[in-house]
């Protein structure tokens, strides 16, 4: 099992996903991760400083060494742009995709890093989704750069610490983080465009606008096996069973070709995990395994593989359906 940040929280805010697919838009808990023990404070005064130094691994993408903290830490939020990016600026409620490292200031012990595993994280800097300490000292930071920051309690995880991570309630947390990427409501898939010549497959737009991509469903009958073909591909790392995926989406039923769910115009992206939906639809997550993050897939899924005769209750999508998906792969953890 992939090990989960500290930084989440429970329920990663203004996000969907298909479980229990009754309309356009719904919500639904993620799987559970430690979460930051201090409700929501103030927003804090951001100050440059004090703030350890990096001694090597200072280039952006390398895993850093981060020296002890000097002294006694700030009272406020101390953020630093250690390598400056000249990508898209941070907004409150972006999802970004990040490695770091976090370290304690009075120690220098290191209680969590993604370097080491591989894998960024990608969250969504929203209140209630992560430490606010993050949430306040990413946001208006470029893609591209490397921030350090200082989290003192009230920002952190507050009087209670996180003992599960050896911090205490007293403790000034010192981050590192490379902002790789940031996605929000209006972010496409951007890859190639792959021709679409099977007249027997719905044909689907190839706009990267975040504006709805059509999909014209043929008048013909439904493929009785799982297709799953692209739109546009990407370049990205190809997509494994255990990951979880940041992504636009829509859910239309092949007879018909009306929409049941989608991402796309509703402000919001969709994260889920590939091992949830291989229990809600089996179909939909065995035709995502193998893409490449930074595509638009078509996957076709026939009743067996989707609802069968149980669909959701009060929506378009009877007994026997086959479903047609389209999926804009934003990032994946």
């Amino acid at each position: 099992m992939r090990r989960r940040s500290l930084l989440l929280a429970t329920v990663p805010a203004g996000l969907v996903t298909l479980a229990g697919c009754g309309g356009k838009s719904g919500s639904s808990q993620a799987g559970a991760s430690p979460s930051p023990s201090a409700p929501s404070a103030p927003p804090p005064k951001i100050v440059d400083g004090p703030l350890p130094a990096i001694t090597a691994g200072t280039r952006f993408g390398e895993k850093p060494t981060v020296a002890k903290g000097a002294g006694a830490p700030s009272k406020n939020l101390a953020v630093r742009t250690a390598i400056p990016g000249t990508g898209r600026t941070v907004a409150e409620n972006d999802f970004v995709q990040a490695n770091y490292l976090g370290q304690i200031w009075d120690t220098g012990k290191v209680f969590d890093n993604s370097y080491d595993r591989h894998a960024p994280l990608v969250m969504q800097l929203a209140q209630g989704s992560l430490i606010d300490g993050w949430r306040y000292g990413l946001v208006g930071k470029k893609t591209g750069s490397r921030v350090e920051i200082a989290v003192p309690p009230t920002w952190g995880y507050g009087k209670a610490g996180n003992p599960q991570a050896g911090i205490k309630g007293t403790d000034t947390l010192v981050f590192v983080v490379d902002v790789i990427d940031s996605f929000n409501s209006k972010s496409s898939a951007r890859g190639r465009a792959v021709p679409q010549n099977d007249p027997a497959l719905p044909k689907v737009a190839t706009v990267t606008n975040g504006t709805i991509p059509v999909v014209k469903v043929p008048h013909t009958a439904a493929p009785d096996k799982l297709v799953s073909t692209y739109v546009l591909e990407g370049d990205g790392p190809e997509l494994k069973a255990d990951q979880t995926v940041l992504c636009q989406f829509q859910g239309l039923v092949w007879e018909g070709g009306k929409t049941f769910q989608r991402t796309y115009g509703s402000g919001r992206l969709s994260q889920f995990s590939l091992p949830q939906m291989q229990e809600t639809v089996k179909g939909l997550a065995q035709g995502l395994v193998g893409k490449k993050v930074g595509s638009r897939v078509l996957v076709v899924v026939p009743p067996q593989l989707g609802y069968g005769d149980n669909p959701p209750s009060g929506g378009p999508v009877g007994k026997g359906a086959t479903l047609v998906f389209t999926v804009d792969i934003l990032a994946a953890m």
